[in-house]
């Protein structure tokens, strides 16, 4: 939603100040510069790419006009899911959530929240993170483990941001190389007359104005956009790795908890009453 805004108020903002100055539209209206610099432009992202990237910017695409679900019934539905499985943990012991972390699907406790329970990455991350401690008893490399877990994601996640960052960079060259092409092109029509030949010399500076829009009032703005995105998922899987580093190292389930909760981002940060009578509320 904020890109589209954004992108409307920079289209809005050329056509304003374009009209304000009393310019011709028919002259920026270019086919040939638009199919040069966004044809190179595309065609040096694609050939930048392998089979990897690729797929994984085709399933970003989803992001750019969503926002990460980040809300503070959010935060507190997670910290209550943790809340009961390290609930179970201290009063039956850790073996006891063996079935909750081997089948999720059928877990009570994981059943309680769908809206969470249905984010597989999540459920993946506690579930892998909690059957390595069932296995091994040590907590000694836990915190390790989730640390390389989430750098693992945010690189990932951040590989389809720098490559639509990348190509954006490229434009301006792109806008370049086409306006270079006009004025070639105005330079064969140097014998004309001087509106002919302004005509062609105004058609070149296009490439360059469109070039440099695509950059930064375009791609720019779409390859933030995904950074962005990357972290603030990544402050949500630092606030559920605190709370389990806790529960593991042997803190009391609302202290676990409460660990989480500080590392939750002011915007969403629910207070410790809130908090408290959620954990009560199931």
């Amino acid at each position: 939603m904020y890109l589209l805004i954004g992108l409307i108020i920079v289209a809005g903002s050329i056509f304003t100040g374009y009209t304000l100055a009393h310019g011709t539209w028919g002259i920026l209206f270019q086919p040939a510069e638009f199919i040069i610099i966004l044809g190179c432009g595309l065609g040096a992202f694609f050939g930048s790419q392998t089979k990897y990237t690729f797929s994984l910017i085709i399933k970003s695409l989803k992001h750019l006009f969503a926002d990460p679900s980040s809300s503070k019934a959010r935060y507190l539905e997670t910290l209550a899911l943790l809340y009961g499985l390290f609930s179970k943990m201290h009063r039956e012991g850790v073996i006891s959530i063996e079935g909750d972390v081997e089948k999720p699907e059928s877990s009570a406790i994981f059943s309680k929240y769908p809206n969470i329970s249905k984010d597989t990455k999540l459920v993946s991350f506690i579930g892998d993170t909690l059957r390595v401690y069932l296995t091994t008893g040590d907590p000694a490399d836990i915190d390790s483990l989730m640390d390389v877990d989430m750098e693992t994601m945010r690189e990932e996640g951040m590989l389809p941001a720098h490559s639509v960052t990348h190509m954006a960079e490229s434009m301006p060259g792109m806008g370049i190389v086409a306006c270079v092409l006009g004025v070639v092109l105005a330079m064969g029509k140097i014998t004309e007359p001087p509106d002919v030949l302004g005509h062609y010399i105004g058609a070149a500076l296009v490439g360059t104005f469109f070039g440099i829009l695509c950059c930064y009032g375009l791609f720019g703005p779409m390859g933030s956009k995904l950074e962005n995105y990357v972290s603030e998922e990544h402050f949500y899987f630092n606030a559920v790795k605190e709370a389990v580093a806790a529960a593991i190292r042997g803190s009391t389930p609302l202290i676990a908890v409460e660990y989480g909760r500080r590392a939750i981002p002011y915007p969403y940060r629910p207070s410790f009453m809130e908090m408290e009578e959620k954990l009560r509320g199931g």
